[in-house]
């Protein structure tokens, strides 16, 4: 009996190693990575010397990760097994701000918090969705959406906000054809939010 009680209780604190070192073990398999790209505007007008300050977007713990997700019913999130995001969602969508922005040439300097100068405008970016919905029917549909805000940053007053999303069926769930269906997304809803963010930002 003692023989049987003390072999349960070191079964007991096995456990969490046994977990521990299996989540080590999924941490170390290699991952297929994918980096969204920015878009390139053709923007009219003249250039304005102001500056816009892109703060890293907020979102949700399920979407800041690096993880690509995948909802299989509205109450479970998993995520891909073999693939991953180059960076978290929040920063990748930073960066892709930043870029998309200043490639337009229209603003004089855009960047992150701890560069550059003095804002005079403040973008901020809240995430309510970035991830693939599996329907009934076995299509997956990608989803992006954000809530964009501008402040003027000598006095923190919203000069605007507004909603942008944008949503589209892949064909399956394989990693590189739902990376593309964000990207193809992610083109067309920044195709509407930079005209957006630089008229209320020059």
């Amino acid at each position: 009996m003692a023989l049987t009680r003390r072999m349960f209780t070191l079964g007991i604190f096995a456990l969490p190693g046994c977990t521990a070192i299996s989540s080590l073990n999924e941490a170390a398999q290699p991952r297929d990575t994918f980096a969204l790209q920015p878009i390139n505007i053709a923007a009219e007008g003249r250039r304005s010397a102001r500056s816009l300050l892109v703060l890293e977007p907020t979102a949700s713990a399920a979407i800041d990760t690096d993880r690509i997700l995948i909802r299989r019913d509205p109450l479970s999130v998993t995520y891909l097994p073999d693939a991953r995001w180059a960076d978290g969602a929040p920063q990748m969508l930073q960066s892709i701000l930043v870029q998309s922005l200043a490639a337009t040439g229209r603003i004089g300097f855009v960047g992150v918090q701890g560069a550059g100068p003095i804002p005079d405008t403040v973008l901020l970016t809240r995430i309510d969705d970035f991830g693939v919905d599996r329907q009934a029917d076995g299509l997956f549909v990608v989803r992006i959406a954000c809530e964009l805000t501008l402040l003027r940053d000598r006095d923190q007053r919203v000069i605007d906000t507004r909603r942008f999303a944008q949503s589209g069926n892949v064909s399956d769930d394989a990693a590189s054809t739902i990376a593309q269906g964000f990207q193809t997304q992610l083109d067309a809803l920044l195709s509407d939010a930079v005209p957006w963010v630089l008229m209320r930002a020059i």
